[in-house]
């Protein structure tokens, strides 16, 4: 009796189960998968739960540690030292190669040096995207990236910076040959480096740069670039070092022109070379001096049109920008115009590609 009630049972919870872990047959199904497919399974979770199918079973003990490493530190735990912990467990035990890692908000204090040793680590060899900030707690103090960070430039395919020091003079020594994304948000950057950067990442296809210090001038001269999005600092801590100007010499592939906070600035956008240039915006008032080719806009009104803009098919203006007239007479120069934007002012943008 009571083995007919364990086998009765037993298919109750399989025919319960339908489509999880056991089958109708109360078989483990998914562990039939093939190695590679239940690696790709693996590396979707989250790190913690990545690392827990350890102890699913002997089959899928050694697989996490065979998957390349997808390390997200803010998921690990809500308390940092626990954070802290785990990170140096995780890279002990992980032989790499790794293909994620993301370390937003880190609290420097007094623990450069452990923040350098994990990004030293065999683990995280040929890594793939990059995601770092640091937790700023003195608004006046420059936190650096440390340089152990760009001894991914080989194989880094997308990098993401946020409240950081970039190391001067390092960027020009470095090649990106992978790199296609990279977002610089309030990272303190030189003009040279951000230039020496730019011209060692032969693959790039979106940039943006939002609210950095240090850059005055943007040029741009990118074969494969796409997507170009950017905004000035409206910190006024830093207004000597404002973003002013940003140059498009040479973009062939350009799709996407992204003034993101007009008002803040730069004040002067030149485009000299974008045949591709098809969305453009947003665009205020607040832009004292726009070139589109040879035609000259001022605060938006044309002020030497010798040619309309016929590549352009998607246009966002500020809300708070001119008037309807000047609005009706600056349209007239996108006579291939198909949709037309207003957008809130300081209204956050979507970026990214098409």
């Amino acid at each position: 009796m009571e083995a007919a009630a364990a086998a009765a049972k037993k298919r109750r919870f399989g025919r319960s189960t339908g489509k999880g872990s056991l089958g109708s047959d109360g078989l483990d199904h998914i562990s039939c998968l093939p190695e590679a497919i239940l690696g790709e399974i693996i590396s979707l979770l989250p790190t913690k739960d990545a690392a827990r199918t350890q102890a699913v079973s002997r089959r899928w003990r050694p697989l996490w540690r065979s998957t390349p490493l997808n390390l997200d530190v803010d998921s690990l735990s809500t308390q940092e030292r626990k954070r802290t912990m785990f990170v140096s467990r995780i890279l002990a035990s992980h032989p790499g190669p790794a293909r994620r890692l993301s370390l937003p908000f880190f609290r420097l204090r007094d623990r450069y040096a452990k923040l350098d040793g994990w990004l030293r680590s065999p683990a995280l060899a040929d890594l793939q995207e990059l995601d770092f900030s640091y937790d700023i707690e003195d608004e006046e103090a420059l936190y650096p990236l440390p340089p152990s960070a760009l001894r991914f430039a080989p194989t880094l395919r997308v990098v993401e910076l946020r409240t950081c020091h970039f190391p001067n003079g390092m960027a020009p020594a470095l090649h990106f040959p992978r790199l296609a994304r990279l977002t610089l948000y309030r990272v303190t950057i030189s003009e040279d480096t951000l230039h020496g950067l730019l011209s060692r990442c032969s693959a790039l296809e979106n940039l943006l740069l939002v609210g950095n210090f240090g850059i005055r001038r943007l040029r741009i001269n990118s074969p494969f670039l796409r997507s170009l999005g950017f905004s000035a600092s409206s910190w006024e801590g830093y207004r000597d070092a404002n973003f002013q100007e940003v140059v498009i010499e040479d973009a062939p592939c350009l799709e996407r022109l992204m003034p993101l906070y007009p008002n803040h600035g730069p004040a002067t956008i030149r485009v000299i070379a974008a045949p591709k240039l098809e969305v453009l915006g947003v665009l205020s008032d607040g832009i004292s001096q726009l070139h589109l080719g040879t035609t000259f806009f001022q605060k938006m009104i044309a002020v030497n049109l010798t040619t309309s803009i016929r590549t352009v098919k998607v246009l966002v203006l500020d809300s708070n920008g001119p008037n309807l007239d000047v609005v009706v007479d600056f349209l007239k120069c996108f006579p291939c115009l198909e949709r037309l934007y207003v957008v809130a002012a300081q209204a956050d943008m979507t970026f990214g590609t098409k």
